[in-house]
């Protein structure tokens, strides 16, 4: 019975599947469940919480995850050599299929699609290439990271020698009968660690559940508003003489008459002794937009998407769609946070496939219509290193030293040939000088 094995039989069920839940405004959430013994677990509510009440029922936070998606699913996947060090230019070979064609009818752009919703809604995606020649995507409810000790087993994963020892899987949530794999066959991309764990990941939506809530009642409330006749609240007083039965029978005429959208607008008649009171307020004098929009702006800060990207209104207000902004805004998203990801997950995927002896599994990222205007910034960039090497190498250092030193940005690397370029020379030095003629002897 090897390590894992061993870490299995210690597993607690009932502590993994712990239902934690708390409520407000009506609705049940799940996701606060911590297990502990080597099992590096969320509860098992996370991930379908985080799918029905957020990416299916909120438009934001679908919104946000929509273009993080689009432009990370855009990239390819390339061999980069590893030279003293440096990173040099990018390669392919036939140990990139199973990224290229990962399942029947898959692609890259499908993988990088799944690792991405994955990793948002739960923090973690995992891809195991567990049947040979093609990859399988896991979902992430169903796996388990298992930590284990030789020297203080009881302590697990919080040892002093604690270390990963691979991944249970269980399709359904059936722990009767678990799959079990080694950290070779899976890759784990996890971009944002979770605090409380020493190898699982974070979604961008666990800070920012209460700004969904608030949110997705904002929502509510404007439906409300629409559907109770798009009017403000009124309150309707009768005298005391009408009698309670009386009261429901005008009650119910007058639901039937003015409440839904069908009713908006139309003339209140009432009664003797009626009196009506307008007790709230109209969308406007609310200030909705700006309620609304300020959470919105809250979750793009949480997604690493600039509002004016993904088109929300107060990214789309005053100077945000400048062109300078939106240049500086679309950077922003582009270094700080795609190019990040994408390193995270070439990492995570290079534990599937053969990387050739001095190079490293990398994203290429040259076809992203997204980072054109970079391709462009760059090509300006290549051509001032251009122009430095040949001021450079004119100027009588060596070549190889020049390329060296422009690269590292470290002109401590430049070598002299000890040789001047033309233009520093005196007039005539270096010119041959005329052969000395034979002198004829008297």
């Amino acid at each position: 019975m090897n390590l894992l094995q061993r870490a299995f039989q210690r597993f607690d069920l009932a502590s993994a599947l712990d239902d934690a839940s708390w409520s407000t405004g009506g609705n049940t959430y799940f996701g606060l469940g911590r297990p502990s013994g080597g099992e590096e677990r969320s509860s098992a509510w996370d991930f379908e919480a985080a799918v029905r009440f957020a990416y299916k029922r909120n438009g934001p936070v679908f919104a946000l995850m929509l273009v993080r998606q689009l432009v990370f699913s855009e990239a390819r996947f390339q061999f980069r050599q590893i030279r003293n060090g440096r990173p040099g230019e990018l390669f392919g070979t036939q140990a990139l299929t199973p990224l290229e064609k990962p399942w029947a009818g898959g692609t890259t752009g499908k993988l990088l699609s799944r690792f991405i919703q994955d990793g948002d809604l739960n923090g973690n995606g995992f891809v195991t290439n567990y049947n040979p020649g093609r990859l399988k995507r896991l979902r992430p409810d169903w796996v388990i990271i298992v930590t284990g000790s030789e020297e203080e087993p009881h302590l697990a994963g919080d040892a002093i020698d604690s270390d990963l020892v691979g991944y249970g899987y269980a399709p359904q949530g059936n722990w009767d009968n678990p799959v079990f794999l080694l950290p070779e066959q899976v890759a784990h991309f996890a971009p944002i660690p979770d605090p409380e764990f020493h190898f699982r990941g974070m979604s961008w939506l666990t800070p920012v559940v209460r700004e969904v809530i608030a949110d997705s009642a904002a929502t509510s409330h404007k439906l409300k508003f629409f559907e109770n006749g798009a009017m403000p609240q009124v309150i309707v007083s009768y005298d005391a003489s009408v009698t309670p039965e009386k009261f429901a029978k005008l009650k119910a005429v007058m639901d039937a008459s003015h409440v839904g959208v069908d009713n908006a607008y139309r003339t209140l008649f009432l009664g003797g002794g009626a009196d009506v009171t307008i007790a709230g307020k109209d969308l406007r004098q609310l200030d909705f937009k700006v309620t609304q929009g300020a959470g919105e702006s809250r979750l793009a800060a949480a997604a690493g998407v600039p509002p004016s990207i993904v088109g929300f209104s107060e990214g789309l207000a005053g100077s945000s769609l400048n062109a300078g902004n939106y240049i500086a805004a679309r950077r922003r998203f582009a270094d700080a946070t795609m190019r990040p990801l994408w390193r995270e997950a070439a990492g995570a995927l290079s534990t599937l496939i053969d990387v050739p002896e001095g190079a490293e599994l990398w994203y290429d990222e040259r076809d992203v219509a997204f980072l054109r205007e970079d391709s462009k910034d760059a090509a300006e960039i290549a051509g001032i290193k251009s122009r430095t090497i040949r001021q450079l190498t004119d100027a009588g250092f060596e070549p190889k030293t020049v390329i060296a030193a422009v690269e590292a940005d470290d002109f401590a690397l430049l070598r002299h040939t000890g040789l001047y370029s033309v233009q520093l020379q005196e007039p005539g030095a270096g010119q041959p000088q005329p052969a000395p003629q034979p002198t004829e002897e008297p």
